[in-house]
């Protein structure tokens, strides 16, 4: 089980790893070896995930969730499998995080009463600079 906070935490049962070729770092050796990680991690069926919690971090998967609900992380920034594998697991780890954490809900507030004078004050004053700018009316 990996722990992400006190609601939600990763079976790594849920978890499925496969293996392919990899463009990139790696030489003719990427030729031969499948060293990308495609992490798959299903999230209706993830049990261990507080509903809001898999609700965001679909929002937060954008292209990266399938048609079928599955969040689908390739890794292919390293030479080996082993690092990828790291890799792949962070950058879920840290989605699951992120999507953890509740978005603070913005009040709407009013201007305050000085805060409003204030600002006609301002206004009133500006006003009456431009029109000491303006010509004097015609006299006729």
């Amino acid at each position: 089980m990996i722990r992400i906070d006190a609601r939600n935490t990763i079976d790594e049962a849920e978890i499925e790893e496969t293996f392919i070729r990899a463009s990139g770092p790696g030489g003719q050796n990427v030729n031969k070896v499948s060293s990308a990680v495609q992490l798959r991690f299903d999230l209706s069926k993830a049990a261990g995930l507080a509903p809001d919690t898999a609700e965001r971090l679909a929002r937060l998967a954008g292209r990266r969730l399938s048609r079928e609900g599955v969040l689908v992380i390739q890794a292919n920034r390293f030479r080996t499998q082993e690092r990828n594998r790291a890799d792949a697991l962070e950058r879920l780890i840290a989605l699951v995080t992120e999507a953890s954490e509740r978005p603070i809900v913005r009040r709407p507030t009013r201007p305050t009463f000085a805060s409003t004078l204030r600002r006609l004050d301002s206004k009133r004053v500006k006003s009456s600079h431009k029109a000491l700018r303006r010509s004097p009316p015609s006299e006729e």
